[in-house]
């Protein structure tokens, strides 16, 4: 039924899986990564209430694989291209003793299987995905540790040292990278690290390459486009529980690694479950195009902000010709809106930037390499992707509007947009990370926002309000049931979600509902090019069927993100934590001065909120608070009270604090737990953070 073909290049082993392409070009980057039981583990759905792939799923994916352009292998001769070495572990362990990344859990992968249960595309993808190890980029001058992140770590030879780019999530696995590099070519320095953008798995595994104590005394440069404190807090603090509970969505927690849950995710294969750091940057690109040389190194920076993050910045190595192109370019269409939530995104300007790299850099590049994905060579290849990708964000944009100005609305356009089969034939055009859909309504979003011109949606019934409604009309829960089922066997499964939602919203115990609901969402899963819907669609069947587990403990702020945040980001921080509706009727005012810093704030809650204003102080305070910055950051953190600090002698409380302690009696502490779906809150409830404590950096995209 299907042709296996192998390559064999080097210790690099080449499995296929189908002639017409799903893996017939695959990488697997050794022996190692092979489970030993050649994937029989995973031949079975890991969930006792999970269902196979329908045969309307199996028939769409064979459409699918027939109309996708397999016939175009580059992508895995780029992949393999420059392999040095892989690593003699399957597993990198963090500093607390458990396991921080695990490579080997995906390596059914590479077993050369089609598996039904994942999109043809996305599983080429995946397998792409699957590189593990040291590669070379420029001869002697550039290369990558890929498959030890979400991310990979790229390592400029300097005269002298190293310069790490972009330093993965997390600390273990950063230094994991460097001692591989150094074994395989020889020891040296870190002497610059460069962090592209501000997600945190460009960033936060700094501490396992440098040393903050070489930071501060200029020994290693830290560089990082202008904003990039600012901006890797913000994004995730406001609304960080949100992101958090909705993270685990769109990164499958829940999922075992298998055909039938998480697979990949689109621009590495998973996050780093180690220890986050971060070091303040002295070296910060200001100008539009700047350039800075570093232990013989010349490297051109192009600022280019509000596209994947809102500050982000491409970098051009004119010696060796080769443009990194940060996360701007890399093997998929990115998210205009995140799944996890985040501002939308600037598809325009996206376009703009790359068409800027394009008309700058592309003309002579000879190779492009990213913080994701695999490198591409030579300087017509490098043209090819950098114009997919700018005509795909382009058309995207101008698209969605043109028909957004016929009147079209964020609830139709996802049915109406189509990406021009001219880009669809291209592989650097495909949605792994992002998803064309969600992008469209996105587009829509920045524009016109969430209204679509309709009045009825002005003041939209809450799902719980709305339900019993629809429920009542449709003719009883029995008759929903019967009619989801038949649509079931039609394959119609947008169609049965649509009524089965309306019933476990009405009803959330109905453990048929539930149970049928759950079969369409993995059938939906199962279909999605796209690792996000793909996840969100899995994640939804299973806490429908098993509930969440409890006693999951929410993520806290790492000390140097606590130490990054400012004192306004805190503050504001507390406002969105107060419970207004027990605030009502509180009126207070008290300063704050952190003399360490030199910094003050005048901080009032009057008519159930609170705001607070850098550089000034109120008049009259009821309270001074007076603390160092530096002790400040342990009650930030959850590791101190201000009664702790108080009897410590290291705050001074001067004037009436009752209206303090009761601003702190009336902060909710936020727990990433909370029900998506209607009856499925765990059993045992999630620890909650102390007062005070700021939700971390919910992960990049």
């Amino acid at each position: 039924m299907t042709r296996i073909v192998q390559w064999l290049r080097g210790p690099i082993v080449f499995a296929g899986l189908l002639s017409v392409g799903v893996g017939a070009q695959c990488q697997t980057p050794g022996p190692a990564l092979l489970p030993s039981d050649g994937g029989a583990s995973v031949a079975a759905h890991f969930d006792p209430l999970g269902k196979p792939p329908s045969k309307f799923t199996i028939e769409l994916r064979n459409g699918q694989k027939a109309e996708l352009p397999f016939a175009d292998k580059r992508d895995f001769d780029e992949a393999k291209r420059g392999f040095i070495a892989e690593p003699p572990y399957k597993r990198i362990m963090a500093d607390a003793a458990h396991v921080a990344w695990d490579m080997a859990s995906y390596g059914w992968l590479l077993t050369g299987k089609d598996f039904e249960s994942i999109h043809p595309s996305l599983q080429r993808q995946a397998i792409l995905n699957m590189a593990y190890g040291l590669y070379e980029v420029v001869p002697d001058r550039v290369y990558q540790v890929r498959g030890y992140d979400l991310a990979n770590i790229s390592f400029i030879k300097g005269d002298t040292g190293w310069i790490v780019f972009d330093p993965l999530t997390a600390q273990e696995t950063a230094r994991a990278a460097l001692e591989f590099i150094n074994e395989k070519l020889g020891k040296r320095p870190v002497v610059g690290v460069v962090y592209s953008h501000s997600h945190v798995d460009h960033f936060g595994g700094v501490r396992g390459v440098a040393d903050e104590a070489d930071v501060a005394s200029g020994k290693v440069m830290v560089i990082a486009p202008d904003g990039f404190l600012q901006e890797a807090i913000a994004e995730n603090v406001f609304a960080g529980n949100a992101m958090s509970r909705r993270s685990q969505w769109q990164y499958a927690v829940l999922l075992q690694r298998s055909p039938f849950g998480h697979v990949d995710q689109a621009i590495g294969k998973n996050v780093a479950n180690g220890t986050t750091g971060l070091i303040a940057p002295n070296r910060l690109v200001k100008k539009e195009i700047e350039e800075i040389t570093l232990d013989g190194v010349n490297m051109v920076f192009q600022n280019a902000p509000d596209t994947e993050a809102p500050v982000e910045m491409n970098t051009y190595f004119p010696q060796f010709k080769a443009l990194w192109t940060s996360e701007i370019v890399t093997g998929t269409i990115h998210n205009i809106y995140t799944l996890r939530g985040a501002q939308v995104r600037n598809a325009l300007n996206w376009s703009k930037e790359i068409n800027e790299a394009l008309y700058r850099f592309g003309q002579e590049a000879e190779v492009m390499f990213a913080s994701h994905s695999w490198p591409r060579w030579g300087n017509a290849r490098i043209q090819e992707v950098l114009r997919a990708q700018r005509d795909t964000y382009a058309n995207l944009n101008n698209q969605v509007l043109h028909y957004a100005n016929q009147g079209v609305t964020i609830n139709e356009i996802q049915n109406v947009y189509e990406v021009p089969k001219s880009l669809r034939d291209q592989w650097p055009a495909r949605s792994y990370h992002g998803d064309v859909q969600n992008n469209a309504r996105a587009v829509i979003n920045r524009f016109l926002g969430h209204y679509d011109g309709n009045p009825v949606n002005l003041i939209p019934l809450s799902p719980k309000d709305s339900a019993p409604l629809y429920v009542e009309m449709m003719g009883g829960s029995a008759k929903i049931v019967a009619k989801g089922e038949e649509l079931m066997g039609q394959g119609k499964y947008l169609l049965a979600t649509e009524i089965l939602n309306k019933l476990i919203f009405a009803e959330p115990q109905n453990q048929p509902a539930r149970r049928l609901l759950a079969d369409a969402y993995e059938q939906l899963g199962y279909r999605a090019e796209s690792t996000s819907v793909r996840n969100s669609f899995l994640q939804g069947a299973f806490e429908l069927r098993n509930g969440l587990p409890g006693g999951v403990p929410p993520k806290s702020t790492g000390p140097d993100v606590v130490r990054a945040m400012s004192t306004e980001q805190w503050l504001d921080f507390i406002g969105i934590s107060m419970d207004p509706k027990k605030a009502e009727g509180m009126r207070f005012t008290f300063n704050l001065v952190t003399p360490d810093n030199g910094e003050q704030y005048g901080v009032e809650l009057s008519n159930a909120t609170l705001t607070n204003i850098k550089g000034f102080s109120a008049k009259n305070p009821d309270l001074t608070v007076t603390v160092n910055r530096a002790d400040l950051n342990q009650v930030m953190m959850g590791h101190a009270s201000f009664d702790d600090l108080l009897a410590s002698g290291k705050a001074r409380f001067e004037g009436d604090r009752s209206g303090f302690d009761r601003l702190r009696s009336i902060l909710v502490r936020f727990t990433p737990d909370f029900e998506v779906l209607p009856g499925t809150a765990a059993k045992a409830a999630t620890p909650a953070p102390k007062p005070f404590e700021v939700r971390d950096l919910v992960e990049s995209d």
